[in-house]
């Protein structure tokens, strides 16, 4: 592959236009963003509010989980460079499925899993996110909201496809819309890009039963992609976050 992968799409939260081009190039996956190059490491992460951000100094890329769980399945650690025009990765349809198909052309590379010599756990109140020891990798993660189409949710992700997970956009309250947008969020989020609920039910159509769910098991995909490198293991998320899957991928990142 000789030219890059070129993606456009405006970011979820800037509401910016944004070009991204995916070029091979030897060593680990990293961005380049205004010259500045940045690690998909937890490490880099300086902010979790309704997204995962990268920086360095004053830079800021935010937005990052889709596209590296997308780089999770596809099993790429090696052998790319992310060069982004903007501040943020562009939301696209709000899933991760247009990600995997660009990265289609891009093999498999990178260091082979390690398994867990132990269990890892991170809580906050009624939150919690583990990892336990298993020769087989899995991600599950269940949620609860007070919402008549939502409750309580859970999917385990096998017998579920990775790539089925990749399918579910990101969701959202259209009651929180106009707070969320004073704080200079979602500017960009659209009912093309987002599932969105009213007080009732759904504003838009769902692709698949459990839509939100499948997405926060998405989120924390892409949030262990911050650890660096692959783990055997089961990844656990209830009622997870950003802040939370980060500081699991921090402490799995400090194992080495």
């Amino acid at each position: 592959m000789g030219q890059p992968v070129v993606v456009r799409g405006v970011g979820l939260h800037t509401g910016e236009p944004v070009v991204v081009r995916l070029h091979p190039a030897e060593g680990p996956v990293r961005f380049w963003v205004s010259g500045v190059e940045l690690r998909p490491l937890a490490s880099a992460v300086v902010e979790t509010a309704r997204c995962t951000a990268l920086g360095r100094g004053s830079l800021r890329l935010l937005t990052v989980e889709h596209l590296l769980a997308a780089l999770y399945i596809r099993g790429i650690w090696e052998g790319l460079v992310v060069e982004v025009s903007g501040p943020e990765i562009p939301i696209l349809d709000g899933s991760a499925q247009e990600w995997l198909e660009a990265l289609q052309g891009f093999p498999s590379r990178g260091p082979q899993p390690v398994s867990l010599s132990g269990s890892i756990r991170v809580e906050e109140g009624h939150s919690r996110v583990l990892a336990q020891p298993s020769e087989v990798f899995s991600v599950s993660a269940t949620i609860l909201f007070p919402h008549p189409k939502i409750g309580y949710q859970q999917v385990v992700s096998p017998p579920v496809a990775l790539e089925e997970l990749a399918r579910a956009r990101t969701f959202g309250f259209l009651e929180e819309v106009e707070a969320l947008r004073a704080r200079g969020l979602i500017r960009g989020a659209s009912l093309e890009n987002a599932l969105v609920f009213n007080q009732y039910g759904y504003v838009n159509t769902p692709r698949m039963l459990f839509e939100p769910v499948y997405h926060k098991a998405l989120d924390l995909l892409g949030d262990l992609y911050l650890a660096g490198r692959p783990y055997r293991g089961r990844f656990i998320a209830h009622r997870g976050s950003h802040r939370l899957h980060v500081e699991l991928a921090r402490l799995l990142q400090d194992l080495g």
